[in-house]
């Protein structure tokens, strides 16, 4: 295994260091707890002692910006790759160490300990993702030791924590409106007795967009959240302990948002425009989840805990998807990566021209997921003569399907760019079928401490029935005379095991290797993509400064591509092999607090850097497959090389004054080598954000937040269909209030 380990080896040397340092740390020796389901960690204690690489967004760092862009949030975390869509956060597309970052279809999203992807098993690209306005915490989890978490193994899991219920009495209203008519609306409140506790929380978010379509007409969105969780407990005096807490959860999403981007030349000419041919375009979308939590303390070393768990997301993405002139029908994305090849299509795309009856074809992408499910953990751990153990053990039943129902729509454009309706689609006449998959996980990890050495050995099991059922376009009312079966199976061990080795409070050492996992589609004898994954990183504080350094290399042995319509491909959702493939990378992250020895100051600093390299191990594929001819050498597409981050604070018991910068390297959109095409290139870019608060008492404060501070120009994607641009420069001003 090659992998330059210069960088590491630096910060390595600072963690011996770091053994003489006699400064005092946060990281202390404290008491082993018992850590809920519903969290990864639950504290920077807990991350920064994990066998793996780890990090815990806490409440504080989340209030810094009260950012509702997850994009934006996730951005300070080294190791997590990002693009952007439609630069409010939407729809994001993550990428944890290098795995394919579309649709976040990669990794294992949660929210609460549950999986929160509409169809986490069966249909994993994320077009919902929770409101991250409304979340207390944000955990990351890298690296080795993630047995625990699944089906996806590779990168990682993010595990959101919403809003809990309070100790005591707690409210707090907010409110801002800023640029763009954006605007934001969050209520909640809380309390906890000696028997039960409640939370019930209300967020609206919204916008009129910041891109500009024929008539001024809206290009933003309007989302609704409503949360509302309820616990009885036994009392803390009772031998056995037991709570439950049921959470309900429901949003809808209106966004006028649009897979059409622009051409390389309209993009430059004005890259805020809209092309008149996307003005039906628009999601309409429901989502409705229901939990229940049972915990069950049968000694303070023992805990079961079993949650039942339902999602249901409704969704109807209405969109331009390509366009038929003289009998010859044409994508969008084709349309607009060679306009001069298309022209005459481009012209009826921007309404130049008046076109015939149906030459436009508008999708309804309308489709309905579920998610249902049971799991249970039993965690158990004691203490021998210098040794801590325990023992996790966690099985979940779980089944999820998606049920496509869609239809086409035609229209008509005139030379004014007005779109008129010339045939309505049948519904179930472009796509009748529903995915589904029941699966059953289990895990076992042992967690072994004996003075400074942690070692952390599990297994994961994953058996998956993957089925798709196809009634065939001509049978809208699903009687099954043309039904088309297909069904793939999988069985797999996932192993892994994680060391941490502690020099002192000041230094340590961890790492691990564990076999990365990612499910197959339902094609039957289809291979589910399968890596071995390696870290060595170091946590240290030396001279004031708190850092993290870790190295990777991921080695794929099967990478999975799959054709979403969201990166240009057809939609069919269609997995494919890509083959060999290593990845390899450096995370760093430094804090410092330049007035350390201010009483009333404090000016933290703190840097982030990731540096990635991916690369195909063999060749593959033609022209027709959505990665073209991969020859051995090329770099997987959508994960930069380089990407760095710093924020500076000033922090004061009345105020506090936040700036936080990005910089993301340039990216390819098609896998090669060497330098990249301009076609096939989006631009690096740096962006500034700003916030300021000032607390006017113990229960009003007054906040401001300035996005993309330089009104930097720049594209985040070239995906679904053509260049689309990142936020611009937008202002808002808040107030907040708590009881």
């Amino acid at each position: 295994m090659r992998i330059n380990l210069s960088l590491f080896a630096l910060f390595l040397s600072l963690t011996l260091v770091a053994q003489n340092e006699k400064q005092s740390d946060s990281i202390q020796n404290l008491n082993e707890v018992i850590i809920s389901t519903n969290v990864i960690f639950g504290n920077k204690y807990v991350a920064q002692n994990r066998t793996g690489s780890a990090y815990y967004i806490s409440p504080k760092e989340l209030a810094k910006f009260n950012y509702t862009d997850i994009n934006r949030v996730l951005r300070t975390v080294p190791g997590v790759n990002i693009y952007e869509e439609d630069g409010f956060g939407l729809r994001p597309n993550i990428s944890l160490r290098g795995t394919s970052p579309e649709r976040s279809a990669k990794i294992s999203i949660m929210e609460d300990g549950v999986l929160i992807a509409p169809a986490p098993y069966s249909a994993p690209a994320a077009y919902y993702f929770p409101s991250i306005a409304r979340m207390e915490a944000i955990e990351i989890l890298k690296g080795s030791s993630q047995v625990q978490y699944g089906p996806f193994t590779t990168g990682g899991a993010i595990n959101m924590v919403s809003s809990q219920i309070p100790d005591s009495f707690y409210g707090r209203v907010f409110g801002s409106y800023g640029s763009f008519n954006t605007g934001q609306f969050q209520a909640k409140i809380g309390d906890s007795k000696e028997n039960f506790g409640y939370m019930v929380e209300y967020l609206n978010f919204n916008s009129d967009g910041f891109k500009n379509l024929l008539d001024n007409r809206n290009t933003g969105f309007d989302k609704n959240d409503v949360v509302a969780k309820f616990r009885i407990n036994s009392s803390k005096t009772a031998k056995i302990r037991q709570a439950l807490e049921m959470k309900f959860q429901y949003s809808n999403e209106v966004s006028n948002e649009t897979y059409l981007g622009l051409t390389d030349a309209d993009f430059s000419a004005n890259p805020y425009n809209r092309y008149a041919a996307s003005q039906e375009d628009q999601m309409n979308a429901e989502h409705v989840q229901f939990t229940a939590t049972h915990k069950l303390d049968l000694s303070s070393k023992l805990r079961i805990t079993t949650t039942g768990y339902y999602n249901r997301f409704k969704r109807n993405w209405y969109k331009l998807n390509d366009v038929t002139l003289n009998d010859t029908k044409v994508g969008i994305a084709d349309i607009v990566s060679d306009p001069i090849v298309y022209s005459n299509y481009m012209d009826v795309v921007r309404g130049e021209v008046n076109s015939a009856d149906n030459a436009l074809n508008v999708k309804a992408n309308n489709r309905l997921y579920n998610a249902k499910g049971i799991q249970t953990k039993l965690d158990y751990h004691f203490n021998g003569e210098n040794t801590f153990h325990d023992i996790e053990i966690g099985l979940r039943y779980h089944y999820d399907e998606e049920d496509r129902f869609q239809w086409v729509d035609k229209f008509a454009i005139n030379s004014n760019g007005i779109m008129t309706q010339t045939e309505a689609g049948i519904p179930g006449t472009d796509a009748n079928r529903v995915s589904s998959a029941k699966a059953f996980a289990a895990f076992a990890m042992y967690k072994f401490r004996y003075n400074k050495l942690t070692i952390t050995p599990g297994l994961r099991y994953e058996n998956i029935v993957l089925l798709r059922e196809d009634f065939g376009k001509n049978d809208v009312s699903r009687t099954g005379n043309d039904l088309a079966s297909r069904e793939n199976k999988v069985d797999v061990f996932i192993p892994g095991i994680g060391f941490n080795y502690k020099f002192n409070n000041h230094a340590t050492i961890f790492g691990g290797i564990h076999k990365g996992f990612s499910p197959p589609s339902n094609q039957p004898g289809q291979e589910p993509e399968e890596s071995i994954n390696y870290e060595l990183g170091s946590r240290f504080s030396i001279f004031g400064i708190k850092g993290e350094v870790v190295a990777f290399y991921n080695d794929y042995s099967n990478l999975l591509g799959s054709d979403l319509a969201a990166t240009g491909g057809t939609g069919s959702l269609e997995q494919f092999n890509a083959g060999e493939v290593a990845v390899k990378g450096i995370e760093a992250l430094f804090n410092y607090d330049l007035l350390v020895s201010n009483n009333t100051y404090s000016l933290p600093i703190s840097f982030g850097y990731t540096y990635t390299n991916t690369k195909f191990l063999n060749s593959f594929g033609s022209s027709d497959d959505l990665w073209g001819t991969v020859e051995a050498g090329d770099q997987l597409p959508y994960i930069p090389e380089h990407q760095f981050n710093m924020m500076l604070s000033l922090e004061h018991e009345k105020f506090e004054l936040n700036a936080s910068s990005r910089y993301l390297g340039a990216f390819r959109t098609q896998a090669g080598t060497g330098t990249i095409p301009d076609n096939e290139k989006v631009d690096s870019n740096f962006v500034v954000d700003f916030s300021a608060k000032y607390h006017v008492n113990q229960h009003l404060s007054l906040t401001s937040n300035i996005i993309n501070v330089f009104d930097a120009t720049y594209a985040v994607s070239r995906v679904p269909a053509g260049l689309r641009p990142g936020h611009p420069f937008g202002a808002n001003l808040g107030l907040e209030f708590r009881l």
